[in-house]
């Protein structure tokens, strides 16, 4: 996927269009786990749509819950649910930035064998 060390830098578009497949694929994780949040908030915790997604949003990006879950059953969903938002979170920021950091080092790689 990424260019060997031994190989050469990759072109700047290259390194572009490998930036926004990797941005993409963030934004596709995003919207699968912010779904998810907001199905079990629904479904689960009994809330509107809408605050549903304020809910999910709030915990995806750490900053907590904002309707406190009634049932047994949602607050094991909430607790779940904020377990793999803290992984997802950190997953995104790792595939989103994979491109930018692999050409970090790789042209610190370079500069070094230079």
């Amino acid at each position: 996927m990424f260019e060997h060390s031994k190989r050469p830098l990759a072109s700047s578009r290259k390194y572009v269009q490998r930036q926004l497949k990797f941005v993409l694929y963030s934004l596709l994780l995003l919207g699968v786990s912010l779904g998810i949040g907001i199905v079990g908030y629904h479904y689960l915790g009994g809330l509107g749509w809408i605050d549903s997604l304020l809910n999910a949003s709030m915990i995806l990006t750490g900053m907590g819950p904002v309707n406190p879950m009634q049932t047994d059953a949602s607050k094991i969903f909430a607790s779940f649910y904020a377990l793999f938002s803290g992984v997802a979170f950190l997953t995104m920021a790792a595939v989103m930035f994979a491109p930018l950091i692999h050409r970090f080092l790789h042209k610190m790689n370079i500069d070094i064998e230079d």
